[in-house]
């Protein structure tokens, strides 16, 4: 005998609404467990989401365009029913679903019935039907009615593309909620009445529309997902950022002995021992040592939070654009076991397979170029992180040892830091000690 069984979205991390690219399946076709069903893409990442048990596609629930979280029903599949013990089991886990299910919707009616018992006046409580708090400044009111604000993901977004904080904006829909429509009225009242609640950055013209072929022939290409939405990002980093960059080279002639001295082990156990695994052992003592780098401003720009681990981001180049997978506790790692782990992490990045989670909580990024050239660039900081580091081609240069000039290898270093809360002298020490880190071994290995 056989029955059918619908299949939902998975624990997909802390993401909703993500927009399926791809469904790989149709109706009849046979899928074995672990098989891919849908691929979807949130931000840099895609995922391709597997079923968890094999058997026969009856019904797509979803189709490319559509957007799935968590609980999401993707399909109906046609399943062999298993032993009686197993379907015990199940039922019993139904019920318990079911009850569980049922006391939710019992405590929410009685939460409700609570409410419209004690349904608070409109000027003498709180957005959430609170006691009535009391008199305060109007600057104060309208904070909080910030972080009380009614809005669903795709609204807080559009509103951020905008610059528009959405506590300042009038919810019409139910309860009170923001609607798209609420907020694009109210960018058009502030423009109307010039007002400056629509935080853009900059009060400037737009580029001008231009009809290139006039000129000549040419070829129109479309931005790739990835592009598209990192392309807003770097944007948003860079105007809301005050950026300095700060140079240096580092004498990585010692360094890179080592490197090749031991990089025939490393092929030996399948992966290469690259110079960057050795910065990004380097930079996590950096970060112990100045620990204002390791830091994020809190959402109101007022205060700094610590963090007590040390992920570095690594970027990676992909045919779909850049990408930054984290490789985590950089300083409880040893070099080889972080060349091993970033060997990996490339791959998986270049074959579109990391998923969100892949890419959160990093300490600091770095971004090296050294593989291909240039002498010195302006890394992009990757909000939240408050500083960035970029690494360009390493270069023979005489240097001078007290006594005569000798050539050594010297590594350009960038970091671009976030001056709100990183200093000029700050910088400087912080990429002075990170020098002195890669220019002695003994150093960074103790």
């Amino acid at each position: 005998m056989s029955k059918t069984k619908q299949i939902n979205v998975p624990d997909i991390g802390d993401f909703s609404g993500v927009e399926v690219i791809e469904v790989l399946v149709s109706v009849g076709d046979e899928v074995a467990a672990e098989d891919a069903i849908i691929t979807l893409e949130s931000e840099k990442a895609t995922i391709e989401v597997p079923s968890p048990e094999g058997g026969k596609v009856v019904k797509l629930l979803v189709k490319e365009g559509d957007t799935v979280s968590e609980g999401t029903a993707m399909m109906e599949l046609e399943v062999s029913d298993s032993d009686d013990a197993s379907d015990d089991d199940k039922s019993e886990a139904k019920k318990s679903a079911e009850n569980k299910t049922q006391g939710k919707e019992d405590k929410v009616t009685e939460d409700k019935s609570e409410q419209t018992k004690s349904k608070p006046e409109p000027d003498s409580s709180d957005d959430e039907g609170g006691p009535k708090p009391p008199p305060v400044p109007e600057e104060v009111v309208t904070e909080r009615k910030g972080k009380l604000a009614h809005a669903s993901p795709s609204v807080r977004k559009f509103a951020r593309t905008l610059g528009v904080d959405v506590a300042q904006v009038k919810g019409t829909g139910r309860k009170g909620r923001i609607t798209k429509e609420d907020v694009e009225k109210h960018v058009k009242t502030a423009m109307q009445s010039g007002d400056t609640v629509v935080k853009s950055g900059f009060d400037v013209p737009p580029f001008p529309a231009v009809d290139f072929t006039q000129f000549g022939e040419i070829e129109s290409q479309a931005l790739t997902r990835i592009q598209k939405i990192s392309g807003k990002y770097l944007h948003r980093n860079w105007v809301r950022i005050p950026h300095v960059t700060q140079y240096d080279d580092a004498d990585i002639t010692e360094l890179e002995e080592f490197r090749q001295e031991n990089k025939q082990d490393a092929k030996d156990m399948g992966f290469n021992l690259t110079p960057l695994a050795f910065m990004v052992k380097a930079l996590a003592k950096a970060l112990k040592k100045f620990p204002k780098f390791n830091s994020s401003l809190d959402i109101n720009g007022e205060n700094l939070i610590y963090k007590k681990y040390f992920h570095i981001g690594i970027a990676v180049d992909t045919p779909d654009g850049l990408v930054v997978p984290v490789i985590r506790d950089c300083d409880k790692k040893e070099v080889f076991e972080i060349a091993k782990e970033m060997a990996e992490i490339s791959e998986r990045a270049r074959d579109g397979k990391l998923s969100p989670s892949d890419m959160q909580g990093g300490s600091m990024s770095i971004s090296s170029l050294g593989g291909i050239g240039g002498t010195a660039f302006t890394p992009i900081i990757n909000a939240p992180e408050v500083a960035i580091l970029g690494l360009s081609r390493s270069q023979m240069k005489p240097q001078w040892n007290g006594k005569d000039f000798e050539p050594r290898l010297m590594l350009p270093l960038s970091l671009s830091y976030d001056h709100r809360v990183i200093d000029g002298a700050d910088a400087a020490r912080f990429i002075v000690y990170l020098s002195d880190i890669l220019s002695d071994m003994k150093k960074m290995l103790l």
